[in-house]
């Protein structure tokens, strides 16, 4: 097996795991057929509430907006969703990966050079190191190609889900601020 296939395994590999991650959380498991139905409620025993009495909720980040802020800006959907620490994480990654494009894509241009120069009326074939270099680092490209459109769809990803996380509360209990831990062990 040569140097190309196993890229190819490689990159087909770590494609379908990204994929599995991504679609881990699309996966239910069966509905419980064994649940009973809802009693009835008598309705001369319910009062009206008032429009007063009850509250509507109303998230205070938009979604669609994160994603739109994210998708002109790489990491400013994080920036709106307050979620600063995360900006500098986006925009490193996607900054090394588009340096390893850019040092890959000019070493490629070099060996294709090369490689064109060394074919011959002679030598038809041309140099072959020059070939395999070539073709080493157009898939070296071409991989990192992939990675940052991978970073910047998870970029989208976590705009959205972050945005409708802004207003989750995280606290256990936040009048008391304490934190109880149950753990059920049968034996």
């Amino acid at each position: 097996m040569n140097y190309s296939n196993r890229l190819e395994e490689d990159i087909i590999k770590k494609v379908l795991l990204i994929f599995l991650i991504l679609c881990a959380n699309f996966i239910h498991a069966q509905k419980d057929s064994t649940t009973k139905s809802t009693p009835q409620i008598d309705s001369s025993s319910v009062t009206k509430l008032s429009l007063s009495d009850t509250t509507k909720f109303s998230m205070q980040k938009s979604a669609w907006g994160s994603v739109l802020r994210s998708a002109i800006i790489p990491g400013f959907g994080q920036f709106y969703n307050e979620s600063y620490w995360k900006v500098p994480i986006f925009w490193g990654v996607l900054g090394y990966l588009g340096y390893q494009w850019n040092t890959n894509n000019k070493t490629y241009k070099t060996y294709k050079d090369l490689f064109n120069g060394s074919i011959t009326e002679e030598n038809k074939e041309g140099n072959t190191s020059y070939y395999n270099q070539r073709e080493k680092f157009r898939d070296q490209r071409d991989m990192f190609a992939v990675f940052i459109g991978l970073t910047y769809f998870l970029n989208l990803i976590d705009a959205y889900v972050d945005a409708h996380l802004f207003d989750f509360d995280v606290e256990a209990d936040a009048s008391t601020k304490s934190y109880q831990v149950l753990l059920r062990i049968k034996l």
